[in-house]
């Protein structure tokens, strides 16, 4: 068994290593954040195999590439992803921690196995969701309110939603849980509806955080993420084990 263990991490670390060799010129990331996704990777492939570290590569994927949609207009709105929209390693470990926390305890608490699980699927869920409705409300959004209050307020304020944000996070909250549902991260309908749920309710949790608290106590964005993806992933560990503890 340790020798598997050993094997797989050795196994995340050559790919990785290859991978990132080949497309560290791409900007999708600054020279620390492929580092730090190098070191991600391998520590998910090595904890979930490689349906952990594919589902965390998609992610990666299209939260890049829907930071891209408008980027020009949006740049001339002050409101852009600093760097050009690539990812630096705070960005990989606030949007990641809570994951790999998740996925790490996987191989120490093996009774738990499933809730580490749904709880993993989550936490890529919400942050998925998030950037669909903050990359695509920015862009797109016509009006934009206030979460806690509903006053109309500018683009790219701190707790601002839109409707067609609101909409674009509930698109990729569903992606998201389906991504893990497909890789088996997940294994059932009603898991699928809890990463699902929890990932878009996280994603106005943070809102409310980012209207209420961020500025007030000058909360970094990605320690905002990590409050974000670990209300995700708890909500849906406990919404899994109420659910168990009803229907027996």
């Amino acid at each position: 068994m340790v020798n598997l263990i050993t094997n797989q991490f050795f196994i995340g670390f050559c790919i990785n290593f290859i991978l990132i060799y080949i497309f560290c010129k791409t900007p999708l990331m600054t020279k620390g954040g492929w580092i730090s996704a190098g070191i991600l990777g391998t520590l998910l492939w090595g904890c979930l195999s490689w349906q952990g570290w594919m589902s965390v590569v998609i992610y990666l994927l299209f939260g890049s590439l829907v930071t891209k949609i408008g980027f020009k207009f949006k740049k001339e709105q002050g409101i852009a992803e600093k760097r050009g929209g690539r990812r630096g390693p705070e960005n990989v470990w606030g949007s990641a921690a809570t994951g790999l926390f998740l996925a790490m305890m996987t191989k120490f608490n093996a009774d738990n196995i499933l809730l580490f699980r749904i709880g993993f699927a989550a936490s890529f869920t919400a942050k998925l969701a998030d950037t669909f409705g903050s990359e695509i409300g920015k862009r797109f959004g016509k009006d934009t309110y206030l979460i806690t209050s509903l006053k109309k307020v500018e683009r790219g304020t701190e707790g601002g939603v839109s409707l067609e944000g609101t909409l674009a996070s509930i698109l990729g909250s569903i992606f998201m849980a389906f991504v893990m549902l497909c890789l088996s991260i997940i294994s059932t309908k009603s898991h699928f509806i809890v990463v699902a749920v929890s990932g878009f309710l996280a994603t106005l949790s943070e809102s409310i955080i980012g209207a209420k608290f961020q500025n007030k106590y000058k909360l970094s964005n990605e320690l905002v993420n990590a409050i974000q993806t670990s209300i995700a992933s708890i909500f849906a560990i406990f919404s899994i084990i109420l659910y168990s503890y009803f229907l027996n």
